[in-house]
């Protein structure tokens, strides 16, 4: 039973905390709404506004926390001359409403609405309009006349005349603007403006797209082995099409230059970060970066699908769909090697390239799951972006449209205001980014090609718009609208509180659904209710549907502790054949604090076991070193007392050796809480650890590495002096953390340290010759302070080799 009466000691103090509205909160909501009307101005800073359409007029709309429903007025920022809007509205006007309404929910969605509206009928746009005049202002009717287009048809853009006219208007604008300039505006931007034109299939624009695949194709980034990846898959992706569309072999030698520049520049686990790997296989910074790295592996398919044979080729398309598959079911393709993304349908449009990927491999399953995660991403969810939104608007078509063209007519319907409102008056799109207070990093990135691409799917000219025949059978009318709406109901400024209304039987269903995003989201809000439904969900867990018992387990983490009745269940669910079953079974069992604890040998085991075959990334071994040994969250990181250490010991071992960074980390948990005779089994691992860094999750690897580099020197560990020195890396990201632990460790030896203190002399001096920008004086300060503590010791430790517990 879920006991409430321990919800208070558990959840109520922190649910509390959560009441005081700081500086940081208050700024996040943004400033008081303004009045145009009654003369207020736009907030400084607030500086984002927004293409209206066809109308030729731009405007600005208060935002609050990445929305714009809480606005009622536009006010007009630019009209250009000659478009519909000139001499209709000015600068300082503000729309107020449509059709003789004021508006009455977001003023974004109602004019895009009305805009589709009035293409589909007369053309006429009519707006509710406050005009300044002397002291006070005046409300009136205005009338624009837009060209008419047509209604998206029920299976646009499929079958649908608007969407041929749009396409063929926006292709005429393209071609007309790289006449004008042809090196215009972002290089990946213009790649895909280029796709769009060669999606056309017309061969008046040949010779112009023939020009700038001979640009593309020269692409190479002068920077030796730190290649800047970005911008490769795009041009890849340009040189392989065009190879694929016309049958022309003249760029295969550079087509096969940049595919392998990619390749030898995949991590030895299959990714890609800002740039490409380290001499030792590893990435640089971040690690591994999703967004420029599908692109990058379509281009790869694509390029061997033209021709290009090679057996590395091969390997690193089999490494790296292999990293993405893994997120089958479980959520959108994240940010990077991290967790499922649950929190929306997509991620800056990175399941719709992976729908892409598996549908021209093939598989089912994977395109599948991806082009119906992309059917259900919509509104708030297409909003979102790392540093704005333009690829989660370029992929989300091309997703959309392999569930078939009933998902791609549902998905209009639901989002072609948001097409129309982001359409110049041209024809032409400029990017409209996230409703943030700022211009997002994709500002002024010409998104023509973006938009066109999601209407080029009909023609089927290139292999991004539907070439190759689909794996995955078209979905009828009703799922897709079924699809479409799993991704209604979230809001980023009222988060879950439209799924807190539905009720317990639609959140229980939720947690059934194909959608990882629905099943979380209620999760969520059935841990709000008070209703006592844990021996349901102990139900569930023994379920046949696996969405069930997963929506089980997720719901059963967010009760935590209020659910402690079901640990006996989640322990029968650690046995279950599938993997994510199993680990967010134990991610349940963490969230059950002492309770779970008998499970604790059970948890140990698994994590020092492996399954190759199944799980060659050994991510249940990863997951289980979060939830054993998390900080502060893991069972065991609060203490190990009554753990069997020969368990522990198998289970650390394994761990250290796992290939993620983060996971990792987490072990350094234990070396906090064992003594220093009860760790010394551990030493060799430990000391391997700091040797070897985690082939992934580099952002994250340093501190075990750190850590250990703590308790070699606790133990006297001669070879750790070394490695204090080593692992300062000057020349990789994240010195500024590394160099003072590493020299404060350093000095634990005292006067034994002695032997590396040339080395550090040598690297001092070094920085003095080379006034080496990445060198603070702090940080010189420190190196001085550390070779005078050193030298100036009395004594040190006697010092024992790693080959002495070995």
């Amino acid at each position: 039973m879920i006991n409430r009466r321990r919800f208070a000691a558990y959840v109520l103090f922190p649910v509390l905390l959560c009441f005081a509205v700081t500086p940081a909160v208050a700024q996040r909501r943004g400033p008081e709404i303004p009045d145009f009307t009654r003369g207020d101005a736009i907030p400084d800073g607030y500086n984002h506004d927004w293409n209206l359409g066809p109308t030729g007029a731009r405007g600005w709309i208060y935002s609050n926390r990445m929305e714009t429903t809480e606005a009622r007025q536009i006010l007009i920022t630019e009209v250009e001359s000659g478009s519909p809007a000139d001499s209709r509205l000015e600068p300082g006007d503000v729309i107020l409403g449509v059709s003789g309404r004021d508006f009455s929910y977001d003023p974004r969605t109602e004019l895009g609405k009305a805009i589709t509206a009035a293409e589909a009928g007369t053309g006429l746009l009519d707006l509710m309009v406050w005009r300044p005049q002397g002291d006070s202002g005046n409300t009136g009717d205005v009338t624009l006349e837009l060209a008419v287009k047509g209604s998206y048809s029920e299976t646009a853009p499929f079958d649908c005349e608007k969407s041929r006219v749009i396409f063929e208007q926006g292709c005429e604008v393209l071609a007309m603007q790289m006449t004008q300039d042809p090196r215009r505006g972002n290089r990946i931007a213009r790649a895909y403006n280029v796709l769009a034109l060669l999606a056309s299939g017309q061969e008046e624009y040949l010779p112009l797209i023939r020009e700038q695949v001979s640009d593309f194709a020269r692409f190479t980034d002068p920077r030796g082995r730190m290649l800047h990846s970005w911008y490769y898959g795009p041009a890849n992706l340009v040189v392989a099409e065009y190879t694929l569309a016309t049958g022309d072999t003249s760029f295969m030698d550079d087509l096969e230059r940049i595919t392998m520049e990619i390749v030898r520049g995949q991590s030895d686990v299959g990714s890609w970060g800002h740039r490409f790997k380290r001499p030792d296989g590893r990435l640089n910074g971040y690690g591994m970066m999703n967004a420029p790295g599908l692109p990058m592996i379509l281009s790869l398919v694509l390029a061997r699908k033209a021709g290009i044979n090679n057996p590395e080729l091969d390997e690193a398309i089999e490494r790296s769909t292999g990293l993405i598959r893994f997120y089958v079911g479980k959520g959108s393709v994240p940010y990077g090697d991290h967790a499922p993304w649950i929190e929306t349908h997509d991620d800056n449009g990175k399941n719709g390239v992976a729908a892409v990927i598996f549908n021209l491999l093939g598989d089912h399953e994977a395109a599948s799951y991806f082009s119906r995660m992309s059917v259900a991403s919509h509104g708030n969810d297409r909003e979102l972006g790392h540093t704005g939104n333009y690829f989660n608007l370029l992929w989300a078509m091309p997703g959309v449209a392999i569930s078939g063209p009933n998902a791609t007519g549902a998905w209009l319907e639901e989002y072609g205001w948001y097409f129309d409102l982001a359409r110049r008056w041209d024809g032409a799109y400029r990017h409209q980014g996230p409703p943030e207070r700022g211009n997002d990093s994709y500002n002024e990135w010409n998104s023509t090609g973006a938009f066109l691409l999601a209407y080029a799917q009909p023609l089927k000219q290139l292999y991004i718009t539907g070439k190759q025949d689909d794996v995955v059978s078209p979905v009828s009318h009703e799922l897709a609208e079924s699809l479409v709406n799993d991704g209604r109901d979230y809001s980023h400024r009222t988060k879950h509180e439209a799924y807190d209304v539905r009720t317990d039987e639609q959140l229980l269903q939720g947690l059934s659904s194909w959608s990882p995003v629905v099943r979380e989201r209620s999760a969520i809000a059935l841990s709000h209710r008070e209703a006592d439904y844990e021996s349901t969900l102990i139900e569930m867990l023994r379920s046949e549907s696996l969405n069930s018992r997963v929506g089980a387990c997720q719901a059963l983490q967010k009760y935590g502790v209020l659910a402690e009745g079901a640990v006996p269940a989640l322990a029968e669910t650690l046995d279950a054949e599938d993997l994510w079953l199993r680990i967010k079974a134990a991610e349940a069992l963490a969230a059950m604090g002492d309770a779970a604890r008998p499970t604790i040998p059970k948890l140990l085991a698994m994590l020092a076991s492996s399954d190759p075959e199944n799980d060659p990334r050994n991510m249940q071994q990863r997951f289980l070193c979060f939830a054993l040994f998390n900080r502060g969250e893991g069972l065991l990181s609060r203490g190990l007392n009554g753990v069997d250490r020969d368990a522990l010991y198998a289970a650390v071992r394994a761990g250290l050796g796992n290939e993620d960074g983060r996971a990792r980390g987490s072990l350094a948990s234990v070396y906090q809480r064992l003594s220093y005779e009860e760790i010394e089994p551990l030493l060799p691992a430990i000391y391997h650890a700091v040797v070897e860094p985690a082939p992934s999750g580099e952002m994250f690897a340093d501190g075990i590495r750190l850590a250990g580099l703590d308790i070699l020197a606790e133990h006297r560990i001669e070879e750790g002096m070394q490695l204090c020195i080593d692992v300062i890396e000057f020349d990789r990201w994240g010195q500024n953390d590394r160099l003072p632990r590493c020299l404060r460790t350093l000095q634990k030896y005292g006067r034994s340290a002695m032997p590396v203190v040339d080395e550090l002399e040598e690297i001092l001096d070094d920085l003095w010759v080379k006034e080496d920008p990445k060198a603070k004086p702090e940080q010189i300060d420190l190196l001085e302070e550390t070779i005078a503590a050193i030298k100036d010791a009395e004594d040190g430790p006697d010092l024992r080799s790693i080959t002495d517990v070995e």
